[in-house]
């Protein structure tokens, strides 16, 4: 079969290698669609701390398909079935997994390999977030579960209110699932981002106010004046993933309020806070990484029953053998996401 393999940052070959077998407890899918990712781009570009363990690996992890073959033990799947599959599942053993915080679970699975002919899903993603893809949704439309998945988590852990404005930085994927999940929570919405054509597309998904970045200083204030009174906004969401942006975000929030910091940045990195601005302001700062089973079963629920508009997401179709292209239009922020066809 054909696969996308990761050598090193900007070095991803499309090589053939042997169609993989399922062992016990395992699935093997056909994949029919398969979508570029912000976290596809940033590891093209630098590699990844947790997701490439071994070199070279198999590339992408958002994907939909067909199964094609059981391994022993299976239950409730059969070859034939149209499913979606997210990139991980916890342990369910460890002290996070016991405490119910499982993003942080000390022995993550991770699936790799979604950009190539076949993919197998591990046992324990299919025991936990493997899902049967409804008739009415496409394969493109199901395969935006993972990340869904994650914005779902992320509007949990912000504690979001009915009424409260909340600034968003960045109109990528990202940030544009965050738009359509606050408002659902009864949010308005402001949002900010380099690019005219993604702005568009956050006023056509409800945004209240768009904002294109320019200077720091004059986005802060700008974001600020939109807010009643000027106070500031009750929570910000950071889906960027630059240190600058989230010292950016600090200064965005009113006292008492969250700034929920999603995008992650480069390894090694870090920010500049003012204690006295923490500390009298009362902010509440946290990160939310990645999802769990939870929010997966809640993000396909809104797939499923169309609560959540996948449409604007699929800026185009490349062949798997152009992975590389439609990865470097994304990160050019050409279009939101594109589907990859093996």
């Amino acid at each position: 079969m054909k696969a996308a393999l990761f050598y090193a940052p900007q070095d991803v070959r499309i090589e053939e290698i042997p169609v993989p077998e399922p062992g016990p407890g395992e699935v093997r899918v056909r994949i029919k669609r398969a979508l570029t990712c912000g976290t596809d781009v940033k590891t093209y570009y630098r590699g990844h701390p947790k997701l490439l363990k071994n070199i070279p690996s198999p590339f992408g992890h958002e994907f939909a398909g067909v199964i094609d073959a059981v391994g022993p033990g299976v239950m409730g799947w059969a070859k034939g079935d149209r499913v979606v599959a997210v990139n991980s599942a916890p342990c369910q053993n460890c002290y996070y997994c016991k405490v119910g915080d499982y993003s942080m679970c000390e022995h993550l699975e991770f699936l790799n390999g979604a950009f190539a002919d076949y993919i197998v899903v591990p046992a324990r993603i299919v025991q936990q977030n493997l899902y049967h893809i409804p008739e009415h949704l496409s394969y493109e439309e199901a395969a935006i579960l993972e990340p869904l998945a994650c914005a779902v988590h992320g509007v949990e852990k912000s504690d979001i209110q009915l009424g409260d404005t909340v600034a968003i930085i960045g109109a990528g994927p990202i940030g544009l699932m965050f738009l359509q999940l606050v408002r659902l929570k009864g949010g308005r919405v402001i949002i900010v981002d380099k690019s005219k054509y993604r702005l568009e597309i956050a006023r056509m998904l409800g945004a209240a106010e768009t904002l294109i970045a320019t200077n720091p200083d004059d986005v802060v204030r700008s974001v600020r004046e939109l807010t009643p009174e000027s106070r500031g906004a009750d929570v910000v969401i950071e889906a960027v993933g630059l240190p600058s942006v989230w010292e950016q975000a600090l200064q965005m929030v009113r006292k008492g309020g969250t700034v929920n910091l999603f995008g992650g940045t480069r390894e090694g990195t870090s920010i500049n806070i003012d204690t006295i601005l923490l500390h009298y302001s009362q902010l509440t700062i946290k990160g939310v990484f990645h999802h769990t089973p939870k929010h997966v079963q809640t993000a396909f629920s809104l797939i499923s029953d169309r609560r959540f508009r996948v449409d604007p997401f699929l800026s185009g179709e490349y062949p798997l053998e152009r992975v590389v292209e439609a990865l470097k239009l994304h990160g050019q922020q050409e279009g939101i996401k594109f589907t990859i066809v093996p």
